[in-house]
């Protein structure tokens, strides 16, 4: 999990709202399936927005995949005036989605996700279930072979709540 310690790190001391999703948010939950970037649904009202192109510009953000000289001017309207992006930074690849396919914006995300202590910061991450719908919905390959470690995952967690686990 190294990977993402200076990315949430730099999302926790920029007090930016966002909720961990994608690869991360399944390790987080148990799974064994390996990830290299740090996937976030990030809150688009003005103050998260600047909170937000300020991490970003500290590291250097740059579009991956994107032609070296298209002209980017990295601020909260440009992040306001688009949706989902994918960042090459200092500190590692981060994307950022303003709405995942299947489940909406920030505030249906952020709804029922549980909150993990990472690296001195309190993150919401996506619930398993709520997971598992983005997957589906996104369709990809590499989505659509993590789902049936996600399903015994979530079915466990199920199972240890009606047996009294995890109940406090």
């Amino acid at each position: 999990m190294s990977i993402i310690e200076a990315p949430l790190k730099l999302l926790g001391e920029h007090a930016v709202e966002c909720v961990i999703i994608g690869g991360v948010a399944a390790t987080l939950h148990g799974s064994t399936i390996l990830t290299n970037d740090l996937d976030v649904c990030y809150g688009r009202d003005p103050a998260n927005l600047e909170r937000l192109a300020n991490a970003l510009r500290s590291v250097h953000a740059r579009l991956r995949n994107a032609p070296e000289n298209l002209s980017f001017i990295l601020d909260a309207e440009t992040l306001l005036r688009g949706l989902n992006f994918t960042f090459a930074t200092d500190v590692g690849s981060l994307d950022l989605l303003g709405e995942v396919r299947g489940l909406g914006y920030f505030a249906d995300v952020v709804e029922g996700s549980a909150l993990f202590e990472l690296f001195g910061y309190r993150f919401p991450v996506l619930d398993i279930a709520k997971l598992i719908i983005a997957k589906r919905t996104a369709g990809r390959p590499k989505d659509l072979i993590a789902i049936p470690e996600l399903e015994a995952i979530l079915q466990r967690q199920i199972t240890n709540k009606v047996e009294g686990y995890g109940t406090e």
